[in-house]
């Protein structure tokens, strides 16, 4: 009854879910080991800096999402959500990379504004193409799964880094986080094909808020 219930869900709404789990994954996987590595492993890391760093991150978010989003809108259909949406995870998914190149604290802050933009492209589009294509008395099971599958993601992973981190290396987590959230940010294009080519004024829902990004 459950299979068939999930069967029945819009194939956009399934994949942006999984998409969710792995992204989602890849970050939770070095989240609690982060501020050890900051303050271990890069010059000049303290308390501070990773305080810096989740400020610099809310900052460029901040900045770019607003514009990025009202350009969305002004162009009709789905594909421009697509392509911002595949830009922005793009960015997003070599952020765990990135920080195996950093040695210096401003190399944490300029990693820091790179995934601030990536979210600023990926997070309305996101928004936009999930609510539209949503199953119609569907809308409260659909966004619990991608709230489960948050959660899940981010329980098992966090578990699963920690371990990593004390039994191997940084590095190790970094690039399994990494290889996680590409994996998760792949799985996107597999909606190209499902987009609308016109939108509605009246396709997009009041959207409740994911929580933070970082």
């Amino acid at each position: 009854m459950c299979y068939n219930y999930y069967m029945r869900i819009s194939h956009v709404v399934k994949t942006l879910v999984l998409s969710d789990f792995f992204v989602n994954a890849g970050f939770s996987i070095f989240a609690p080991v982060f501020a050890v590595f900051v303050t271990k492993q890069i010059n000049g890391g303290s308390l501070e800096v990773i305080g810096f760093a989740a400020a610099i991150f809310q900052v460029f978010k901040v900045l770019f999402q607003i514009p990025v989003a009202r350009i969305l809108d002004k162009t009709k259909g789905e594909r421009d959500d697509f392509y911002s949406l595949i830009f922005g995870s793009a960015i997003i998914s070599i952020v765990p990379f990135t920080y195996l190149l950093a040695s210096e604290a401003y190399h944490i802050y300029i990693i820091q504004a790179i995934y601030g933009i990536g979210a600023a492209f990926s997070i309305p589009p996101w928004y936009a193409i999930f609510s539209r294509h949503m199953d119609k008395s569907r809308e409260n099971v659909e966004w619990s799964m991608d709230s489960i599958a948050i959660g899940i993601s981010g329980a098992g992973a966090a578990a699963l880094g920690g371990f990593l981190a004390q039994r191997f290396s940084f590095d190790m987590v970094f690039v399994i986080g990494g290889i996680i959230a590409v994996t998760g940010a792949s799985q996107q294009i597999r909606i190209f094909r499902d987009l609308k080519e016109k939108v509605m004024r009246g396709d997009v829902k009041p959207l409740p808020d994911r929580g933070p990004e970082s």
